[in-house]
Formats: structure tokens, sequence, C-alpha cells
């Protein structure tokens, strides 16, 4: 567990009248540029082009390669190997959803170390973007009385069944309404992303996701360089730093490519089904239309792609 009382966030000063937070923000960073471009470090230098680097989504294709080949160059000299960076577009045609069956899942966590290895999530202080809640079987569904803390000799324990909780990737998500400079936004797919060099860790997306989804990063991520996954995702796995959110992509470096998210792939039960919803013939609309589903907090409108049922 994380001493949050001794890990404060250092929260920036106010803007200027006139400028937004982040506005703010870059502005206040010139004034490191000139010692920047004086001492000739590189590292203020990369912390700088960083600051100020164009929306993700306002960058032209000649400045999103050199940003992800500025980060590739960073990345392989911090980790000591290659690592590499992309930032893979939406398929055509493609809309993302995940079905998990609650009858199958016996709260093994493989899905979440499994994730923990794709994903590059700091492994002191732990950072895990999936929850697996135990719940007694006779009370149902009760997120109160949910324990997210069971250690078991053996799993699944009697009388005992388990709800996985990640990211639920809305069709009407409300941490990017919250978001004061659009660091986080849904992709044409449906996944929600979050770009890590826009993010100044206001954690207003946190306040407002009610599947407790995201992540803050108190301290600097560690991650042992012989534990690094290599093949990285701008959007995705890529190495985060201390002070930004971050959460569950369904693995945005796999899936845009063909492949499942490393939680489907590690299910020693099958628990887990991913598809796209668009295709009539896929397993995840089968599911849909054929099973119980039930979804998590229906009456919020935020619309989840991540469906559960039961399958037995």
């Amino acid at each position: 567990m994380i001493d949050h009382a001794a890990a404060p966030l250092a929260i920036p000063e106010p803007p200027a009248k006139g400028h937004t937070r982040r506005e703010a923000l870059i502005l206040g960073l010139f004034a490191l540029a000139g010692a920047a471009l004086t001492t000739g470090c590189a590292s203020d230098k990369t912390a700088l082009d960083e600051y100020l680097q164009k929306h993700f989504k306002d960058l032209s294709g000649d400045e999103l390669k050199a940003v992800l080949a500025r980060m590739e160059k960073k990345y392989s000299e911090q980790y000591g190997k290659h690592v590499s960076v992309s930032a893979t577009p939406p398929l055509e045609g493609v809309l993302f959803g995940y079905a998990l069956d609650l009858s199958r899942c016996i709260g093994c966590r493989r899905c979440v170390y499994g994730c923990v290895e794709e994903n590059n999530q700091s492994r002191d202080p732990q950072t895990h973007w999936i929850t697996v809640l135990e719940m007694d079987k006779e009370g149902g569904v009760n997120l109160q009385d949910a324990n997210a803390y069971y250690d078991h000799e053996t799993v699944p324990a009697p009388g005992k069944f388990y709800m996985p909780v990640a990211c639920q990737h809305c069709e009407n998500p409300p941490c990017v309404k919250v978001c004061p400079v659009q660091a986080t936004w849904k992709e044409k797919d449906g996944i929600v992303v979050i770009d890590y060099n826009w993010c100044i860790g206001c954690r207003n997306c946190i306040a407002a996701c009610p599947y407790g989804a995201r992540r803050f990063n108190w301290g600097t991520p560690n991650i042992p360089a012989d534990e690094l996954n290599p093949v990285t995702e701008y959007l995705g796995n890529r190495p985060r730093q201390r002070g930004v959110v971050e959460k569950c992509s369904w693995c945005i470096q796999r899936t845009r490519k063909g492949l499942y998210p490393k939680c489907v792939e590690v299910c020693p039960v099958g628990a887990r089904k991913f598809g796209n919803l668009l295709d009539p013939d896929s397993e995840i609309r089968y599911i849909i239309e054929n099973k119980r589903v039930y979804i998590l907090k229906e009456e919020l409108n935020t619309q989840p792609k991540f469906f559960y049922y039961y399958g037995l």
C-alpha cells in the first residue's frame, strides 16, 4: 500500500488570468528553456519538448514521427535496450467490445499480473489496472461488501464468485467530459485513451470514473529493465512518469494489430472474450445476443462496452 500522506501531490500554481491551466504550466517552462539551451542539458530539453508538444490529434505525420523517435531514444537509453514506440491508428470498421463470464472466473488474478507484465505497470510501488472483487454467491453482485484483498490458498473459495473490474471503455465516458485539457478521449474503435504527455495530474477523471478504473502515479513507476516489455504504444503501454493518470487500454499495442488483450490470452478458464461489436458473426455479438448479460452500473448511462455474462 502507498502512504498517500507521505507522497502528496504537488499542485501547480493557479493559471495566470487569460490562460488555461495547461497554458500556464507551459508558460512556466519557458523559464527553463534558456538554461536547457545554454547548458545543452539533453534531459531538460527533452522534458521541454514533451511539454511544448502539440496535442496528439493535432500532430502532423512528420511531427508524430519525430515524437515517436524521440521517445524511442529516451526509453532505449533509460532501459538499456531497444524500445519501440508506435502510434497504430484505429482499424476501419471495428468497434471493440469485451465480455467476461462470471460463471467461469475463478479469481486466480492471472489477468492482473499478465496485464502488469504486458503493459509496463510499476512493480514498486505496485500498480494494477485490473481489480478482482470477491463476492458471496448468495448475495449476488454487491459492490459494497465486495472483497478486493482476498488471500486464499486455493481459488475459487467455497460459496464465492469473482468479478474483475477495469476500464469499461464507455461509449459515454464521464472521465473524458471532466478532463480540463483533453488528455483523455474516446477513439473511433471505442478505446478510451490517455496521452501521458498531456495529462496534468489533476485527477478529475479519477473522481468522475464510477468504476474506480484509473490509477495515479504518486511515485516514479519502477520497472526493472529485464522485465520491461519493449514493444510499446504511444497511447498505451509505454513507460509512464510520476504525476499522471493511467489505466487499461485494452492492450492497444496488441488489439490494433489483430491480437487479443493479454488478460484474454492468460485466462486459464476462458472466461474472457474480446472482439468486434460491428461484426454480426463475432463471438462477442453472439454472447450479447444469446446470453444473460449484466452491465455494471447500467443506470448511470455510461454505456460500457464491457459486458458481464453468465455462460453456464
